[in-house]
């Protein structure tokens, strides 16, 4: 069944930030807030109006896709500003009032770096998710891993994916970049459990396990599945990849639903996929 669709305007950051809400006619409980792709610098929620739609049929939620301030004229920190403020702002709706854990942040290549960055912030303004969804994020500035060289025909290149960099990142002094880089955030403790998904030919991918690898380390319950014989972009090319995300995330949401009173304690953190990496 389409999704029930509808635009409006978030206050942020001293500016006004567009969402488009896509929602399933007889909508499940759960938000998911979604950044699209584009190496920051490009994308729209109107070109991934497909992907987004169909994420939200697939899981029963209601996703929130925010067209966000975009690199170069718009450095960091503009686009987690947008993406901050969007998810203050759906975690203010009422039927979350109660149930905060059914609130989860996501996104697609850059965006999926925005979304971890966003769980990072949030967490440390206090705020609640029960999950952060990471589509194949690139996670280094610096593009250091062996799998940026391994395969120069495989999307992203290193050379495009660094010049992205530096136009996200700016050059203006006295930002704190603190989010900039979630690989190069030294605590990883207390984020919301991760869904990650990346293909096992995508350039990204020694980053991606790297950092599932690192909030294992930390005590965050993580999910993450490698794509065999799959490159970049598999959010929007591959239906089977939304599938599998939306029945991640749907899953989540249906644990947290069974949580005493809705809020999940460590013990039952733990046993929530914490190790479940699978090839």
């Amino acid at each position: 069944m389409t999704a029930l669709v509808r635009t409006t305007v978030v206050s942020g950051a001293g500016t006004a930030v567009p969402v488009r809400l896509f929602q399933p006619a007889i909508p499940g409980l759960g938000w998911l807030v979604w950044a699209h792709g584009g190496s920051w610098t490009s994308g729209s929620a109107a070109a991934w109006h497909e992907p987004c739609e169909d994420l939200a049929r697939r899981a029963d939620i209601t996703v929130v896709s925010v067209d966000y301030r975009l690199a170069p004229i718009f450095p960091y920190p503009a686009a987690l500003e947008d993406l901050l403020a969007v998810l203050a702002w759906v975690a203010r709706q009422p039927e979350l009032g109660h149930l905060p854990r059914l609130l989860a942040v996501g996104g697609d290549s850059a965006g999926a770096t925005l979304a971890a960055s966003a769980a990072l912030a949030f967490r440390d303004q206090g705020g609640v998710l029960g999950a952060q969804v990471l589509a194949y994020p690139p996670l280094d500035p610096a593009c250091r891993a062996p799998s940026y060289l391994l395969d120069p025909l495989q999307f992203p290149h290193k050379e495009s994916l660094l010049a992205a960099w530096r136009a996200y990142a700016g050059d203006q002094p006295g930002i704190d970049r603190a989010y900039l880089a979630p690989l190069n955030v030294e605590s990883l403790h207390g984020l919301a459990p991760a869904i990650i998904g990346v293909g096992d030919r995508d350039p990204v991918r020694d980053d991606v396990r790297t950092y599932a690898a690192r909030l294992q380390a930390a005590g965050v319950a993580v999910q993450l599945r490698n794509f065999a014989g799959e490159g970049h972009a598999l959010f929007l090319t591959r239906p089977s990849f939304r599938a599998w995300l939306a029945a991640a995330l749907r899953q989540r949401f249906d644990d947290v639903l069974h949580l005493p009173s809705a809020v999940a304690c460590a013990s039952c953190e733990a046993a929530w996929s914490k190790a479940c990496i699978q090839p």
